[in-house]
């Protein structure tokens, strides 16, 4: 194909939406432009239509990701002005001839979407002999979301393959040049652009990666794996957690005793009754420079945590505290400024009897908290993500800081929030039994 091309994913719902970053990314340097899944699920292939009319001299792709009918939704979807139609891999082999008879007939090609194949590597050979054009190397939002990308299984391909290969999944400034190193095509990029605050600039920087084979560096549009996941959760909020989490709540009643500090690290767990602070205090010594200590004293006084214990907590340089409990010398903690969410403050302590135990579970508002779980605390209260699904939450809380970064911006530029949702449009309607 020559020079690797630059594809802009418009996985909207709404077309409005999509036709003004379709028009920013292809002043940006973006080659073809996609009518998303989600676009021609909500829009139908009217979106196809008025993307053709609107850029005559573009390659627009309608992704279809047809499972049945292949003849009918590939000659719909040529008919609306698209010159790529995709087919799912996971298809029946009578489908996929289907819409490659009907891409002949009507001069469109056709690219299987690998998504969901065990093994894409061995289906290249069956593609070919089904005589498709492309093949789409497809990481899937819900998989990028547990920190997997598509780029192992694209060299792979292009070892196996000679067809057009196209990448697609979480791909930005800094792994674009990658994917064209890698031997891509065609490079698909969805959130880096449509979720930018200046669509034409990052698409821009999109080309120049893939251009010079470089990395551009940014700080959105990255997904997290184990290994760097302070990072990430240090740039998201409790209120991004709980949205990407549909709807998680907080902590009920932990409140904050310095405004404005935000804290995230793994939790060492005590329980201990109120008033006993032996092992609260004997804890400080078990955790790790980064971790949250998270108490269950009962959820009332006395304190089992003070001033001494914050000035041990500073020292060894933990992250902050969560206390279902008491805590007291809550002006000291302030000026040591070390974070702490507290259920209560009193003034009086208890005794260090040395009840309780230190790194079991815990279980506070309803909610289990484990050794290693992960803490996230900011004004909002304190939210926990037990650590099997830490990555995937906090992947999904970035998601979601970034589609609010595009609304941020389209409200500042003019709109409203209730235009930006387009409320009146999704409203849930009523409808018969369990509507």
């Amino acid at each position: 194909m020559g020079t690797v091309k630059l594809q802009i994913a418009l996985d909207f719902l709404e077309l409005p939406r999509a036709i003004a970053i379709a028009q920013a990314a292809v002043a940006g340097g973006a080659d073809y432009i996609e009518v998303g899944t989600p676009l021609i699920k909500s829009e139908g292939l009217d979106a196809v239509r008025k993307l053709r009319e609107l850029f005559p001299g573009k390659t627009i792709i309608a992704d279809m990701k047809t499972m049945d009918a292949g003849r009918l939704e590939t000659e719909s979807a040529a008919k609306a002005g698209a010159n790529v139609v995709t087919v799912s891999a996971t298809a029946s082999p009578a489908t996929i001839r289907e819409c490659v008879e009907a891409g002949r007939h009507y001069g469109v090609q056709v690219a299987v979407d690998l998504l969901g194949l065990a093994d894409p590597v061995s289906f290249a050979a069956t593609a070919e002999e089904l005589d498709v054009a492309w093949l789409d190397v497809h990481c899937p939002i819900d998989a990028q979301m547990e920190g997997k990308d598509p780029l192992a299984t694209l060299k792979a391909l292009r070892g196996a393959s000679k067809l057009v290969l196209a990448v697609a999944g979480g791909i930005n400034s800094e792994t674009a040049g990658l994917a064209a190193k890698a031997g891509a095509d065609v490079i698909i990029v969805g959130g880096a652009i449509t979720k930018a605050i200046d669509p034409r600039q990052a698409t821009a920087d999109i080309r120049q990666a893939i251009d010079t084979q470089s990395a551009i560096p940014t700080e959105l549009f990255k997904r997290s794996s184990a290994d760097n996941l302070r990072e990430l959760l240090s740039r998201v909020r409790t209120s991004n957690i709980s949205d990407g989490a549909h709807r998680l709540p907080c902590l009920v009643g932990l409140r904050p005793l310095i405004a404005g500090r935000a804290i995230c690290g793994p939790a060492v767990t005590v329980r201990t009754v109120p008033g006993d602070f032996s092992k609260p205090v004997q804890a400080i010594d078990v955790a790790c420079e980064g971790d949250v200590l998270v108490i269950d004293a009962g959820g009332q006084p006395p304190a089992v945590w003070g001033e001494l214990a914050t000035e041990s907590a500073v020292v060894r340089k933990l992250a902050g505290l969560v206390c279902e409990g008491a805590v007291r010398d809550s002006a000291d903690i302030r000026r040591l400024d070390f974070p702490v969410w507290a259920r209560q403050v009193t003034s009086h302590a208890g005794d260090p009897c040395g009840l309780g135990e230190i790194n079991i579970p815990v279980t506070i508002d309803s909610c289990r908290i484990c050794p290693g779980d992960w803490i996230v605390a900011d004004d909002d209260g304190v939210i926990v993500l037990p650590k099997s699904k830490a990555t995937e939450m906090a992947n999904r809380a970035a998601d979601v800081l970034e589609a609010e970064n595009r609304w941020r911006t389209e409200i500042r530029a003019g709109s409203t929030l209730s235009r930006v949702l387009n409320l009146k449009r999704w409203e849930k309607r009523g409808g018969g039994e369990g509507g």
